[in-house]
């Protein structure tokens, strides 16, 4: 299943660590996505939203 935002498009992001060493291994930031019911076109959908799109109330929650 894609780690993708249903409101914002928000996906995981690419990059590195790196040790004190400076060994470099690849890793990816995924969003904080959260399974939300939310009406959607008037209709109750359950949605993945990231946490940041629920805080700036951009998803109407269903009651």
């Amino acid at each position: 299943m894609a780690k993708v935002c249903d409101v914002c498009g928000k996906k995981p992001i690419f990059g590195h660590n790196i040790s004190h060493a400076h060994n470099i291994t690849n890793r990816r930031w995924d969003p904080n996505l959260q399974s939300v019911r939310a009406i959607v076109d008037g209709k109750v959908k359950r949605i993945k939203a990231c946490a940041s799109c629920i805080k700036q109330g951009r998803v109407r929650k269903a009651a």
